[in-house]
């Protein structure tokens, strides 16, 4: 090889190992710069996140099963998700615009921007267990929030700090107490320029009919708030802004101190004082220690006193713990995690008097079904006593059945964790119970069930029974759908697979009604309102493929009769060699819908209810029953009448079905005798707009056959609230958005059913006839 060649290799060595030192070198000062970066950009992030299966399974007593509740746009779904993350259960903040939070996991809840059918989510927090369920806030799916508050022990119900007692607010308050649950209030988006704390505060007291407890007074005003005061230690909780933006993870706590603004300090004081006095009226405990042990200064008193009192207060129902923040600021929801702790109650501590017949033995009761497409039918149960374990058989006392429980999950929106056992107290998601719908008891075995009948009859306990099958709970109350609408497929060869997605969402959703139109043979979907329709046929097409067509939406009417008409009627039939001969006379009336509740009565003589056998007064109820479906004008339900049997006559042989018929038709008759009021579904109606478009909008209500009832301000805006029939609702969110350019929002609630007038009553026949 020549000198020159050998220069060249040695020279092309030298490069070759100087390149790759120098290839190594510049990677590793470009990871080391990159890491630095990511350490700078994303230091406020937690360093890993919690497992669900390291949630705490601690004693009954540090469980703590509540719901969040509110109007729409509140706040709900971001108060859970910030919570979520403070608790270490998600790596970042989700966000209901973006539609990445984790409790609106469904396609129509991202698109839309709001909640749509309630979502659990399990988490601990300072060595508590929290079951926690974010529920919807549009009235179209007021079942989710009455299912989820039939089985939970409190309740969170936020505010829009600027708004206070809203429409729907109103609505769930009334659910929440209907069930006897405690409630504590958080008053959210402090940091809007128009919340007003006291406005709050006096519309929970005016409105709701509360006794709000103020345990926090805000710092700073609109985009200056920057924090809380609790009154109860007399500490400021503070959030501080970073260059990289606040998380809200990281805050500052330092007591209130004499160098503070004076009259911050004096606002502190009194605010502190006026809760010490409320607490005192609402809790004997409580002022027989101030009266004894701090009389000459009642601001002495210990804050862990103050506490307990305030505990023993909201578990009476007496007053209501009111907090505030900002969940889309990241302020104040720690505090409310502590509240939620502190004053809410364990599951002990609420009294279930038909559990305790069952002792240790499972008692629990399903309140949600969902659907999946691996592993079907998913039942979500509270365990009220006993233990729940997977591969095991369970006993359904509603359905009679027995069925085995393959697997068992912790709930964590739609993210599930498969667990070996759940206590009493505890929520539970269930997979193998093909047969149980919401409202069903399930226990452990039949034989616990009757035994659990025998304690309750020794006891003289009352309660709803099925004859010796067991105990059972109250179910979940679910109101009358005032929408209906046709839905067909696109051809007959998919008819089986739309009852199949139909049962499939009639099992999730209570509020969902499908039958069959006995006439046309079409397929009837009944539902809450325009949004629920429109939700269930996007689901039908998303989630079972098929495009399905849907018919004009139409107002569920009511009948009634306006006289009291006496009627007699007889069969006399023969069918095979059998002789059949009813002869029966009864008198129909209208009756006071307020008093009676818009329900139908139906009642025997003395004589007669001694004289009839049980199966043919059982024959007779069925008959009169069948008569209530279809009233004598357009077929409707009847509301507001009452039947009185005067007499039932029949010969040896004739059988309940021919008593039945006979009933039926002589209540035909004398319903077409009393003539039919049709009565339509009057809502009540809740306008927020700006002032400048309130003449355009009470012209368009005139219009709408619509009553205004009241007119309020709330600070720059006007609340128009007025009753309009429902039937003139049609499209409206449309018609108010273009009146307003978009700055209105309104909410809608089933008031009552009333009478048409004789004009409109007319028309609506024609129009059902097709003669208009």
């Amino acid at each position: 090889m020549s000198v020159s060649a050998l220069k060249t290799l040695k020279r092309l060595i030298w490069f070759r190992s100087q390149g790759r030192s120098l290839l190594t070198t510049g990677l590793q000062s470009c990871r080391c710069r990159l890491v630095r970066h990511i350490q700078q950009r994303y230091s406020c992030l937690p360093d890993d996140v919690k497992s669900l299966r390291a949630v705490v399974s601690p004693d009954i007593s540090k469980i703590r099963n509540i719901g969040i509740m509110a109007h729409i746009d509140a706040g709900k779904t971001t108060t859970t998700e910030r919570m979520l993350y403070y608790a270490g259960y998600t790596r970042t903040l989700g966000d209901v615009d973006d539609g990445d939070t984790v409790t609106d996991f469904m396609t129509q809840e991202r698109e839309r921007g709001i909640t749509i059918q309630s979502a659990a989510v399990t988490f601990d927090w300072k060595s508590h267990r929290i079951n926690l369920i974010d529920t919807p806030g549009h009235v179209d799916f007021t079942v989710e929030v009455e299912r989820a508050l039939r089985v939970l022990d409190g309740a969170v119900a936020v505010f829009d700090a600027s708004a206070g007692v809203e429409a729907q607010t109103l609505t769930v308050w009334r659910q929440a107490e209907k069930h006897h649950v405690p409630c504590i209030c958080f008053l959210n988006k402090m940091d809007k320029p128009a919340a007003n704390l006291s406005f709050s505060i006096d519309s929970i007291r005016q409105k709701l009919k509360a006794k709000p407890v103020l345990l926090q007074i805000p710092v700073g005003s609109g985009k200056n708030f920057t924090g809380i005061v609790d009154l109860l230690t007399n500490q400021k909780f503070l959030w501080k802004l970073n260059s990289m933006g606040n998380d809200g993870r990281a805050f500052e706590v330092e007591a209130v101190n004499q160098s503070d603004d004076p009259d911050f300090l004096q606002m502190v004081s009194e605010a502190r004082m006026a809760l010490i006095e409320q607490v005192a009226d609402l809790d004997d405990q409580f002022a027989e220690l101030l009266l004894t042990d701090f009389s000459d200064d009642f601001d002495a008193v210990p804050s862990v006193k103050l506490q307990e009192a305030v505990r023993r207060v909201t578990l009476a129902r007496k007053g209501v713990p009111v907090l505030c923040g900002s969940s889309l600021r990241n302020k104040g929801v720690q505090p409310l995690l502590d509240a939620i702790t502190n004053y809410l109650p364990s599951p002990d501590e609420r009294h279930h008097d038909l559990v305790q017949w069952y002792k240790d033995d499972l008692c629990a009761l399903a309140f949600k079904v969902l659907h999946d497409k691996q592993r079907g039918p998913m039942v979500f149960l509270r365990i009220y006593s006993g233990t729940l374990k997977p591969q095991t058989a369970v006993h359904n006392i509603n359905r009679d059945s027995t069925e085995r429980m393959s697997r068992l999950l912790i709930p964590f929106a739609d993210q599930h964790v498969e667990i070996p056992s759940m206590t009493a107290g505890n929520i539970a998601l269930t997979v193998g119970l093909k047969q149980t719908v919401t409202g069903d008891t399930i226990v452990s075995s039949k034989a616990s069930a009757a035994a659990a009948a025998r304690r309750a009859q020794d006891d003289g306990g009352v309660g709803k029974k099925r004859g010796d099958a067991g105990v059972v709970l109250s179910g979940v109350e679910v109101p009358d759908p005032v929408f209906f609408c046709t839905i067909e497929p696109p051809t007959m060869a998919k008819q089986a697979d739309l009852e199949n997605a139909l049962n499939c969402l009639q099992r999730e959703d209570p509020s969902l009604k499908v039958r069959v139109d006995p006439d046309s043979g079409q397929t009837i979907l009944c539902g809450m309102g325009e949004l629920h329709i429109e939700i269930v046929h996007d689901r039908i097409r998303r989630e079972h493929g098929i495009e399905t067509h849907l018919g004009p939406l139409q107002v569920a009417y009511r009948e009634t009769i306006l006289h009291e008409v006496s009627a007699a009627d007889n069969l006399d039939r023969t069918v095979g060699q059998r002789r059949h001969v009813v002869e029966v006379e009864l008198t129909v009336r209208p009756v006071d819908m307020d008093s009676a509740g818009g329900s139908c009565e139906l009642r025997f003589t003395e004589e007669l209810e001694r004289l009839l056998s049980q199966e043919v007064k059982e024959a007779v109820e069925s008959g009169v029953q069948s008569s209530y479906l279809q009233g004598p004008l357009l077929g409707y339900p009847l509301q507001g009448v009452s039947t009185l049997i005067h007499s039932v006559s029949l010969e040896s042989g004739t059988s309940p079905t021919m008593v039945s018929a006979c009933v039926s038709r002589c209540m035909l008759k004398a319903l077409k005798q009393a003539g039919g009021q049709v009565l339509e579904p009057v809502m009540s109606l809740e306008v927020t707009l700006g002032e400048e478009h309130l003449s355009s909008v009470l012209g368009d209500l005139a219009q709408r056959r619509g009553t205004v009832q009241d007119l309020r301000s709330r600070h720059d805006s006007k609340v128009l609230l007025a009753t309009v029939p429902l039937a003139e609702m049609m499209g409206y969110s449309t018609v108010l958005r273009t009146l307003t350019s978009g700055n209105a929002s309104f909410s809608l609630e089933l008031d009552a059913y009333e009478a048409m007038n004789p004009q409109d009553q007319n028309t609506l026949i024609k129009k059902m006839a097709g003669l208009l």
